[in-house]
């Protein structure tokens, strides 16, 4: 898996008004950016996009959301999560030094760093902003794979948050 970079600007028929009239009026959007028109990716997003119709992508995701949700139960339940987000497929998963008061972990520790270099270790990539384990998984994710991405995510952040395996940094907490 991989990905083409495409851009695009949208905006409400208003907007769009507001930027038409001639040349020398300088009302143009004189904006763009680098990946507009990109032919090879407008090409792969069409391709992608008959993919979803023919093995029905979107009719599938309702499963997968609802996997994801009660895979993530457990990992709610470890002591340092503090709370889970999630939006169909993308979750955020907080992590904090003390649940019981908000209190979270000195940033010099790289805590959700952390969690996300342990996870490599059984072959997963995910990323961390700050203290939150971000999961963005493609739609077409199998459920043997989910099942396998939320057991090692709960077991990183066991390893990294009970002090299993962790770099506690100057200034522990």
């Amino acid at each position: 898996g991989g990905y083409l970079p495409i851009a695009a600007t949208a905006a409400t028929e208003e907007v769009y008004d507001a930027f038409l009239g001639a040349y020398e009026e300088f009302k143009t959007f004189f904006h763009g950016h680098t990946y507009t028109g990109n032919a090879l990716a407008c090409a792969a997003g069409l391709a992608s996009l008959e993919v979803f119709d023919e093995e029905g992508t979107l009719d599938a995701l309702s499963g997968k959301i609802e996997r994801f949700t009660q895979g993530l139960a457990a990992v709610a339940e470890l002591p340092h999560v503090a709370g889970i987000r999630q939006a169909g497929v993308m979750i955020g998963i907080e992590l904090v030094a003390d649940t019981a008061t908000g209190e979270g972990y000195a940033p010099r520790r790289r805590i959700g760093h952390q969690v996300c270099m342990k996870a490599r270790e059984r072959d997963v990539i995910i990323r961390p902003l700050s203290d939150v384990i971000i999961l963005n998984p493609p739609l077409s994710i199998t459920p043997s794979q989910i099942d396998h991405l939320l057991e090692t995510v709960h077991w990183s952040i066991e390893q990294i948050t009970q002090g299993r395996d962790q770099d506690q940094g100057d200034d522990a907490p």
